[in-house]
């Protein structure tokens, strides 16, 4: 009998080992190429910003994390399996399903010993990698001189260092508790815990580590507990934030008591590692989870049910205390000024002389309307664009301050259409021109902005500036990236501007700045074509040595990336500074662990009609400061931080992580300190702040009956009406300055309201014109609570009345006649004639076709009385008695029958009256059209059909009447 041997198995041949150890390094050469390439590319542009600092702490601090956050877990781990392992019974006597466990085990030992740490441990250091701002601003963390009320630690502490040790307990838990399961699971697998007979047994060597790794356990909870009653201070509560009377006398007295029962507990494992009894520290570990419940949840309600509810507020007063007042400190509103004010409601003639100043600076052109009318005049080719809507600024004319309504022309290259090609969009079409500006409070003869600054090339009072920059290569719609920059007498490729007669020719440019990265060798090439997915970049004649590339041109996205730390303002506003178009760009620090100071959520405070979508990393927020200024250089990106609030301790605790990257306020020119305003995004926090907290005691918090709320846009009314700059005096100031406004009305009980005003607040908005100086009442907060006794309507309620009065119903129905729509613009709130004056323009528009929105009406309310006139000068002086004693912006408009749709009128303002004599044949059909709209609406209303048509045909006559006139 022969045997056949089994054919020995083929081996993998030389060649293929080799080829798939080749393709094995390649690829992992690529996927570090590409990710050298990335890392380059940001080295790069920070580098070229001046700001390499930034992303260079960023690299270390990572790295640095990660390797601790590596070796804090896998180097327990791997010590806790090697001495289970090691310290095994030699002689163990297993089960027979032990044996199976261990065959499968035994050849994977030595790789599960090195695998599990490194798994675990990448895990943990890529989660300690992402908490190294956390860390970094512990080590870094100041004092601020101000202490809680309760333990008397200063707030630095709950800022920076408790959320340091909360994730160092917990990332130490963890590793514990892991090092305690893979301990457990080897020395089970390899006899040293045996579970048989109801019976287990633990090896002295297993019963040593267990109970030590156990102990540790303990000790770390027992510190986690000792933490939580600091941690007490800035969790929310029923009423307020931080610890009331169930808390500081039931709550923390329990979480220290459990506390020290942990470390108790702790230490009888210890001594079960050495003496071997396991009943003493199990009993201990039952015993603290029934204490748990007893102290942690049992007494707490007890006393919060039995004592606390009975008596509340003569038990809580304290602590209410406690928290209006940290509040008032957290969000920057303990200085409030508050004025009772009882405000006038009647009109007399000559009301508003003594408020001159501020009526000449009412903004009738709404930013939020008249943006397709800026594009319309001043967009000259599809592929510019301005924003939508429009910013606000201000600016000294021949020493006279004026308001102003701006936008920047900016590129559009999705107007390109076919001409989109690599080069026009990259390496021609790089760059808007020039800033419009118009007055706020004017408006022309056919209800047009007026510009102060305008045009294609550029001019105007601002372009009039010596070395004026024109030029936008850094804005809100920038392209992706451009390729900018050539040799010295290179034929310049970039569009500049449309030049020639009617814009026929063009003038180009080149950008002789330093904006972007190089380009002028191979390898940076390289990596930005990896980067755009273009291999234009590479292989294009027009990329040259001097070439540069531009990208991450958003102005807020700059300073984003230079100043990581900073939640920025969501409203980056242009303005021209020394020459230079800037953007300026609002910073702020935050902080959601300010000691008994009430939470408020970001994107619900700064919502409204505005801004309808915002988003936060940090949403939960209980402190807040406007710690940094910024700027943007338009034409070269340059990005410059100054130390607004230089006080501000998570600011100064920045600046020690990111030394030398911001500038002092000193440094500020005296052209920018005068355009800078008081953040919008910080004032709609504060005002959300002050809807509860506009009360100074307890007592008054507690009662909660005199909660304010911010009224809905009368124009989107499931939106918040958003705050506005004006130009104007409050009745505590000596003159006008530039100021943001909101008005308040009761808050909503039970889905009801009274849209009636409540308080009006302002804010100091003007900085300054000193360079390195801010003004002593920039940020001033100021307050009129109004007499509950005077009934003064809310927006709402105004916007109501002008909606439903039968005489200016009638107009607007004129007015929306043909192909004709009415833009109801912002409704302003004024305090000015011992009251509060409502301003609201009215805009025309066709719609269909070209929507050009045209200023022809303002409706203005005081009180009771309305009027509704051409121009807001005439509108005031038909509310107060034929003569406001004020003269407006629009003084000399002098709107022309054929540019108005329908001229109006002088109705009293409150009731219909009898039309005046007609002055010639126009007012005449005006005044027949008038009145055959409040016959029939009267017929209407009374079911008398005959008298409805009679009145219907009148109507219809006197409008074509009057656009046969009108075409005159």
């Amino acid at each position: 009998m022969t045997t056949t041997s089994a054919p020995t198995p083929a081996t993998p041949s030389r060649t293929r080992r080799v080829i798939a150890i080749t393709l094995a390094v390649i690829a992992a050469l690529v996927v570090a190429f590409f990710i050298f390439a990335s890392l380059y590319a940001d080295w790069l542009w920070y580098d070229q910003l001046g700001f390499s600092e930034v992303l260079l702490t960023q690299w270390v601090a990572r790295v640095v994390m990660f390797v601790v956050g590596f070796l804090g877990m896998a180097v327990p781990v791997w010590l806790s399996i090697q001495l289970a392992y090691r310290l095994r019974p030699v002689y163990a006597r297993l089960s027979s399903q032990l044996d199976r466990y261990q065959e499968v085990v035994e050849p994977l030992r030595r790789l599960a010993m090195w695998g599990i740490p490194i798994f675990f441990g990448f895990f943990a250091g890529f989660a300690a990698s992402a908490q190294w701002e956390t860390t970094w601003l512990w080590f870094n963390g100041v004092a601020t001189d101000t202490t809680d009320p309760e333990f008397g630690l200063d707030t630095g502490f709950y800022m920076f260092a408790m959320p340091f040790w909360s994730s160092l307990v917990g990332f130490t838990s963890a590793v514990l508790l892991i090092c305690l399961l893979v301990t457990a699971l080897v020395s089970y697998l390899y006899g040293s815990v045996r579970i048989g007979q109801r019976e287990l047994r633990i090896s002295k060597s297993a019963r040593i580590q267990l109970a030590v790794i156990a102990g540790l356990y303990l000790l770390v909870q027992g510190a986690s507990l000792w933490l939580d009653r600091y941690k007490t201070l800035v969790e929310p509560g029923d009423r307020i934030t931080g610890p009331g009377y169930t808390g500081v006398n039931a709550i923390i007295p329990g979480q220290t008591i459990l506390a020290f029962a942990a470390v108790i507990v702790a230490i009888l494992f210890f001594v079960t590692a050495v003496i071997g009894r396991w009943r003493y520290p199990l009993i201990a570990t039952a015993l603290l989870v029934v204490s748990a419940i007893v102290v942690g949840v049992g007494y707490p309600w007890v006393v919060n049910t039995f004592q606390v509810q009975p008596n509340r507020f003569a038990l809580e007063e304290e602590y209410y205390q406690r928290n209006v007042d940290m509040t008032h400190e957290a969000y920057g509103v303990d200085s409030l000024d508050q004025e009772d004010f009882t405000a006038v409601t009647d009109v007399e003639a000559g009301q508003l002389r003594d408020d001159a100043a501020t009526t000449a600076q009412v903004r009738i052109m709404d930013p939020a309307i008249i943006s397709p009318n800026v594009r319309q005049l001043e967009q000259y080719r599809s592929y510019y664009q301005f924003a939508d809507p429009l910013d606000v600024d201000r600016y000294d004319i021949d020493g006279v301050a004026q308001d102003t309504v701006v936008s920047v022309r900016e590129l559009n290259l999705a107007q390109l259409g076919n001409a989109a090609d690599w080069q026009n969009s990259a390496v021609v079409y790089t760059h808007g021109y020039g800033l419009v500006a118009a007055k706020g409070n004017d408006r022309t003869n056919e209800g047009d902005p007026v510009f102060l600054e305008r045009g294609i090339p550029a001019a105007g009072f601002l372009s009039d500036q010596e070395d004026f920059q024109p030029r936008v290569y850094f804005g809100e719609y920038s392209p992706t990236y451009s390729i900018v920059g050539a040799p010295e007498g290179s034929e310049p490729v970039e569009l500049d501007y449309p030049s020639g007669e009617d814009g026929s020719g063009e003038t180009k440019t080149t950008f002789d700045g330093e904006g972007g990265p190089s380009l002028g060798n191979v390898f940076n090439r390289l990596i930005y074509a990896l980067k755009f997915q273009a291999e234009q970049i590479l292989f294009s004649d027009y990329v040259n040595e001097d070439s540069q590339i531009l990208y991450d041109r958003n102005p807020r996205d700059r300073v984003q990336k230079a100043a990581p730390y900073l939640t920025l303002d969501n409203d980056a506003y242009p303005s021209v500074v020394d020459g230079r178009i800037v953007w300026i760009i609002d910073g702020y620090t935050l902080s959601a662990n300010f000691p008994y100071s009430s939470t408020v959520s970001l994107t619900s405070a700064i919502s409204d009609s505005s801004n309808p979508a915002p988003r936060f990393a940090l949403d939960d927020i209980n402190y807040i400061r406007n710690s940094v200024k910024a700027t943007v250089d338009a034409y070269d990106g340059s990005v410059t931080l100054y130390a607004w609030d230089e006080e501000d301790p998570v600011l100064q605790s920045w600046q020690k992580v990111y030394p030398s990257t911001i500038k002092p306020i000193s440094e500020m020119s005296a052209d920018l300190i005068s355009h800078v305003r008081y953040p919008t995004d910080l004032f709609k926090v504060q005002r959300t702040i002050l809807g509860v907290y506009h009360v100074d005691d307890a007592r008054s918090f507690y009662q909660s009956d005199n909660r304010w709320q911010t009224p809905n846009d009368p124009q989107e009314e499931t939106q918040l009406q958003p705050p506005y700059y004006l130009t104007m005096q409050m009745p505590d100031q000596d003159q006008p300055t530039y100021s943001m406004f909101t008005s308040f009305i009761p808050a909503a009980t039970a889905g009801n309201t009274r849209n009636v005003l409540m308080g009006y607040l302002a804010v100091d908005s003007n900085a300054g014109n000193e360079a390195g100086v801010k003004s002593d009442d920039y940020g001033k907060l100021r307050m009129l609570v109004i007499d509950a006794e005077t009934t003064v309507p809310g927006p709402g309620q105004v916007q109501n009345t002008f909606n439903s009065d039968p005489q200016i119903s009638a107009q607007i129905n004129l007015l929306k006649q043909g192909q004709s729509e009415v833009l109801n613009g912002n409704l302003l709130t004024l305090p000015v004639g011992g009251g509060l004056l409502y301003v609201q323009p009215v805009f025309v528009q066709s719609s269909t076709g070209t929507k050009l929105p045209k200023l022809q009406k303002v409706l203005v309310s005081f009180g009771d009385d309305i009027a509704f006139e051409d121009t807001l000068n005439e509108a005031l002086d038909t509310l107060f008695g034929g003569d406001s004693g004020a003269d407006a912006g629009d003084t000399d408009v002098q709107p022309t029958p054929g540019a108005t749709p329908a001229p109006t009128p002088e109705p009293t303002p409150t009731e219909p009256t009898t039309p005046a004599e007609p002055t010639d044949e126009y007012q005449a059909a005006l005044q027949e059209a008038q009145q055959a709209m409040l016959d029939r609406q009267t017929a209407l209303e009374a079911g008398d059909w005959a008298a409805y048509g009679e009145a219907d045909e009148r109507l219809t006559a006197a409008v074509e009447k009057l656009i046969e006139l009108g075409d005159q």
